[in-house]
């Protein structure tokens, strides 16, 4: 059985989601936000407590606030992090936005392995598949489950919102065009886990997101 457990963390109010499947107990970790230690605690115990193997670290996108934890799950839990090759300029200046927000960045290593769009991610008996979605970051990745209906999104859509582009990288008309056409032909029922805020749907959106209306 699929579950999924989401924690809000970092001053960003980051959303770190751990996907895993209740039978094998594998799990993937996307975009661990963890930046206090407290939080780091929070996330190893109830990791800890449902006897969880974390197979991989993923993230969607390497803006600072989705990254902070990166090195701390990495060596914990012996998983190399993953991303689309085109966030790699991303990833690279995530100390100096550190320094910028006021919020130090642990030194992050590059990916062993990047993640194309259109791949299928296995984790036990779930299967996910990457829709590239870029305009908030060049390489913004979407993880689709089509048996359960929901979507891991990262920061491309928000409930009644989208992700910000005036970051590096960053590109309106790009954004609004890969929501348009990467994400809106998703079913209505396809549940929207996104980076930050609370989940939305893709219906929902569709209708009354005033971006794309």
């Amino acid at each position: 059985m699929t579950q999924l457990k989401s924690f809000a963390f970092n001053p960003f109010s980051e959303n770190t989601y751990v996907l895993f499947d209740d039978a094998t107990k594998e799990a993937i970790i996307f975009d661990p936000g963890c930046y206090m230690s407290y939080e780091r605690t929070m996330l190893t115990k109830f990791i800890s407590d449902n006897q969880l193997v974390v197979k991989r670290l993923i993230n969607t996108h390497c803006h600072l606030d989705h990254v902070f934890g990166n090195p701390f799950v990495s060596e914990k839990y012996n998983v190399s992090m993953e991303c689309h090759r085109a966030e790699l300029p991303v990833l690279a200046r995530v100390e100096q936005a550190g320094m910028m927000f006021g919020t130090p960045c642990p030194p992050q290593e590059p990916p062993t392995h990047f993640i194309e769009d259109d791949a299928t991610i296995q984790l036990g008996s779930i299967e996910l598949r990457t829709i590239l979605a870029p305009g908030h970051s060049p390489g913004s990745l979407c993880f689709y489950n089509e048996k359960d209906k929901f979507l891991i999104g990262g920061d491309v859509l928000f409930f009644g919102s989208i992700g910000r582009t005036d970051l590096p990288g960053g590109n309106h008309k790009q954004l609004i065009e890969s929501i348009q056409t990467r994400l809106m032909p998703l079913p209505d029922d396809v549940k929207v886990y996104s980076g930050h805020g609370q989940p939305t749907t893709i219906g929902r959106e569709r209708l009354h997101n005033p971006f794309l209306n």
